[in-house]
Formats: structure tokens, C-alpha cells, sequence
């Protein structure tokens, strides 16, 4: 059925169709350039171009490596909440918190009603789309894990503050979809960390894709699956994007109890690894998916994003899943 539905969107794609989660890591030029940015060293503007230059390396990279469905490689944007929280009305910013690793974000606070007032996203997902033929994502934050991972002390419940969020969010998605996205990915990484509020983040991603023509994705990566699936299909998305290389492909043990019924963007290397994957193992990987999947199901990408791996080791990675995805085709 979500092949159908590509097909009617006017996207024809072949088995094992090839993308990454969202992220690549930034070119040091880049890196250099946000941090003259913070100390006011540069303008908004060439800080901007500069994320165009490297926008530009990237697609152009995927484009190169064979890559089937592109993305803009968030060269614009650091952490993947705060960024929404910086352009929604009803945010403040708060201090530093660590996410994971030596990494650290400032954890965003809502303070007042949130509000979409412009596009976010559009500008950039337009500008990687005219430099290819081939799909891009549109790449979103979802409602629950925006929720999640701010400070509320506006709204009187965590399910208010998700739903507000919510309305919020597909008016981005609408915007995305008349700039002509097609595929639109939702990431909620949180969606696993509390298991009795999966009702919550179903209801959210219901508020945000329901009666939208577009290929929904959504990422959830590092989380305790057992506790939510079967139940995470019911969220209305065409496919999600998990993490499977990192914990040993154990996921695939819950998909032989309960049957998988939606696409899977299917982890084939693990980004928290500096060891770039042969080839072989890949291919092993994704025969293992086989064994519970139909092939018309599985996409093949990274764990999650590659924003913290080097460039080479990230093209590395990349160049390794394309070249097994293919090879699997044959």
C-alpha cells in the first residue's frame, strides 16, 4: 500500500530505496562560522550562506553516492527542539542541559501560548530540492518530543501542551507541502521514553498528518521498544525509521511475535561507531530483516543521524548501505 501511495505522489522508487535519518555533520567551515556567529564576529546572512555551502556538499554527496530519497542535512540548525523553539511563538530559551555524550542544548521553556507565525523549514527544504531531481524529505521535529523535552509552565497538562504543539506543527507540514514536499519525516525520539503516554504522541501525530497528501515518516531511535510496540502502529505514519544495528537487530524478535505492517527505514550502520561497516555485514543485516519483512517494505539508512561522525566517516557509512542495498536488489 505506502509503494501505491508513492507512486500516486509521482515518486517511483526501486527495492531497498536508499536515504539517511536527517543529519550529517557540519563541514568545519561551517563549525567555525556558527561559532563567529554566537560571538558576533559575522552576520546572519554569511553565517546563512555558509549553511547553503554546505547544503550544497551534501546533497550533492548523496546525489554521488547513489542515494534514492535525499535529505537537506540540517546544516542550518543545531539541536533538533530547540531549533523549533527558537522560531515558535510562546518559547523562551533555558539554560543548558546535556543530551548525550559531551553534547548540550539549551532546553527551551514555554512560557505562553505557542504559536506558528512563518515558515521554518520551507526556505531550506527548497533550496536542497533545487538541486536535485530526486525526493527530499521535509525534516520535522514531531509534537511530543518538542513536549517532552521542554519546560512547560504554561499549559495545565503534558497532553495540552503536546496537542498545542501539535496544531502548531502541521501548519508547518502544510507549508512544507504546498512548497511541493512529498515525503515529510517527523522525528519523535521520545515517543518510547514514557510508555503510558503513547496514547498522547499517537494523538499528536493524528493532529499533525491527518487528511495530508504525503508519505509520512517518523524516526524513533534508542528507546525500549518492548514497551510500546505493537502499539506504536497505530501511530498514522506510512513508515518508521528505527535504530536496529546499535542493539544487536533485537528488535526483529518483537517483529516474529507481532507482525510489522507499516514500511521500515530499516538501521543497517550504527552512527554511535566509528568502525564503518563492511559491506557484507550490511548485506547480512538486511537478509536478517527478510526473514520477518517483505522486501517491498524495508528501506535501508544509518541508526539515526550522522551529526557525530566525521564527514569521511559518515560518506563512508553511506557509500557502504547504498552499495548493499543495491547489491541486495540483484
Amino acid at each position: 500500500m505506502s509503494r501505491e501511495k508513492l507512486r500516486q505522489l509521482g515518486i517511483d522508487l526501486p527495492l531497498f530505496p536508499t536515504t539517511s535519518v536527517g543529519s550529517f555533520p557540519k563541514p568545519d567551515y561551517l563549525v567555525k562560522a556558527r561559532a563567529d556567529f554566537a560571538r558576533r564576529k559575522i552576520t546572519r546572512a554569511e553565517l546563512d550562506e555558509k549553511a547553503r555551502q554546505a547544503t550544497r556538499f551534501w546533497v550533492e554527496k548523496q546525489e554521488e553516492l547513489g542515494v534514492d530519497v535525499l535529505v537537506d542535512g540540517e546544516m542550518y540548525r543545531g539541536d533538533m527542539v530547540a531549533y523549533f523553539a527558537e522560531h515558535l511563538r510562546g518559547f523562551e530559551e533555558g539554560g543548558l542541559v546535556r543530551s548525550y555524550g559531551n553534547r548540550y542544548y539549551h532546553k527551551p521553556i514555554i512560557t505562553g501560548e505557542v504559536g506558528w507565525e512563518s515558515p521554518i523549514t520551507v526556505e531550506w527544504w527548497r533550496y536542497a530540492q533545487a538541486l536535485t531531481r530526486r525526493p527530499v524529505k521535509g525534516m520535522l521535529t514531531g509534537p511530543y518530543t518538542v513536549m517532552d523535552w521542554s519546560f512547560n509552565e504554561f499549559y495545565p497538562s503534558r497532553r495540552d501542551t503536546c496537542l498545542a504543539l501539535a496544531r502548531e506543527i502541521r501548519r508547518e507540514v502544510e507549508a512544507l507541502l504546498q512548497a511541493g514536499a512529498k515525503i515529510v519525516q517527523i522525528d519523535e525520539p521520545a515517543a518510547s521514553v514514557r510508555p503510558e503516554e503513547l496514547a498522547v504522541a499517537i494523538e499528536a501525530l493524528h493532529v499533525v498528518t491527518d487528511g495530508l497528501p504525503a508519505y509520512f515518516i517518523t524516526h524513533i531511535c534508542y528507546g525500549a521498544f518492548e514497551f510500546i510496540y505493537p502499539g506504536m502502529l497505530n501511530m498514522p505514519v506510512d513508515n518508521f525509521d528505527l535504530e536496529l544495528s546499535n542493539s544487536g537487530l533485537d528488535m526483529l524478535a518483537l517483529f516474529r511475535q507481532h507482525r510489522f505492517t507499516k514500511d521500515l527505514s530499516f538501521g543497517v550502520v550504527d552512527v554511535h561507531s566509528h568502525v564503518v561497516e563492511e559491506q557484507a555485514v550490511v548485506e547480512q543485516r538486511l537478509r536478517q530483516a527478510l526473514e520477518v519483512l517483505p522486501k517491498e517494505n524495508i528501506w535501508v539508512d544509518p541508526d539515526c543521524g550522522l551529526k557525530t561522525r566525521t564527514v569521511e566517516e559518515a560518506i563512508a557509512k553511506m557509500k557502504t548501505l547504498v552499495s548493499a542495498a543495491k547489491a541486495m536488489r540483484n
